[in-house]
């Protein structure tokens, strides 16, 4: 699992200790294993979302793990053109290229490590899909995109880009070196992450060696989810065990642990995982299909403004 890393994560900034003292660990609600499906033009999907109750994931709204699929020659796919409202979609590339373009003139291609981070706002057309050469000679594919929502105040913001390229992510170190932790977005013990966020939230991607633990200190006004990307261990200091493809939904607290069991898969080095957290809206979701906004009366607004062609055109095509 690619990504971003370092030869010496000892060379690394170090998350503090947790004051023990102060310290109200988080217990873990809920593991759930992340159903498999299809998106787009037909690429693998695991929902990491299902089954977990909204309130418990507010602000975010949707996750898919897009893989991980080795692609023989001629398979890659993504997804055409489609309208977005009320939002921002983040999408994190751990193996693999995807390019994105859109109708408000953002675009560029993200590889391993790297970020974009579309906010639809008003409204945006966009496409996501492997450049022609990597359709042709296939490949690892492997990535999530996760849906952050607005609030009510923000949801008609003037949509924008941001290309978060793997050299701009903060990498740290846990306490004993034994984790790689990846600051995409968000704010962790004092270290900022290059994403800037309407609302606020945390994400981190974090590689746990066999048999070590990591805990990191975090907002008591955010809700806590980690997500498995690869390998096995546990969560909570109650040590529940957690695989890849499943979901743990912290409670209440000032800090959260993840740990890798010692002894991994072969096809595993390492636990890797996904932990986001951010401040509840706390608003009436209305959800449907691209659109997600907060009464039925806006999403058919949405609906009508798109069918009217008010949430932007398709750009012509660079090689056209």
């Amino acid at each position: 699992m690619p990504a971003v890393t370092v030869d010496d994560v000892l060379t690394l900034l170090r998350i503090g200790s947790v004051d023990a003292g102060l310290d109200r660990p988080r217990p873990v609600e809920s593991v759930t294993s992340a159903p498999s499906g299809f998106e787009g033009e037909g690429f693998p999907v695991r929902r990491a979302f299902a089954g977990v109750d909204l309130r418990a994931l507010d602000p975010f709204i949707h996750m898919d793990q897009m893989g991980e699929v080795e692609y023989a020659p001629g398979e890659p796919k993504g997804t055409p053109w489609h309208p977005h409202r009320g939002f921002e979609t983040v999408t994190y590339m751990i193996d693999g290229l995807m390019q994105h373009q859109d109708s408000n003139g953002g675009g560029g291609m993200i590889s391993d490590g790297d970020t974009q981070w579309m906010t639809a706002g008003a409204g945006i057309l966009h496409i996501e899909a492997p450049p022609e050469h990597v359709v042709m000679s296939g490949g690892l594919f492997h990535g999530l995109q996760l849906w952050v929502n607005l609030p009510s105040a923000l949801k008609m913001a003037q949509p924008r880009y941001q290309d978060i390229t793997s050299s701009k992510v903060s990498l740290l170190s846990s306490p004993d070196g034994g984790a790689l932790v990846r600051l995409i977005a968000g704010d962790l013990d004092g270290h900022a992450g290059p994403g800037a966020t309407y609302t606020p939230i945390t994400l981190v991607h974090a590689t746990i060696a066999p048999g070590a633990s990591l805990t990191l200190p975090w907002r008591e006004d955010f809700n806590a989810l980690v997500y498995g990307l690869s390998g096995k261990g546990s969560v909570g200091a109650e040590r529940r065990p957690m695989s890849w493809g499943q979901l743990a939904v912290y409670g209440a607290g000032t800090s959260l642990t993840v740990a890798a069991d010692e002894r991994q898969d072969s096809r595993d080095t390492a636990f890797d995982v996904y932990i986001l957290g951010g401040q509840p809206i706390r608003e009436p979701v209305a959800a449907y299909g691209p659109f997600v906004m907060n009464t039925k009366a806006e999403l058919i607004e949405a609906f009508d403004d798109f069918q009217a062609g008010r949430l932007g055109t398709i750009p012509p095509s660079p090689d056209a």
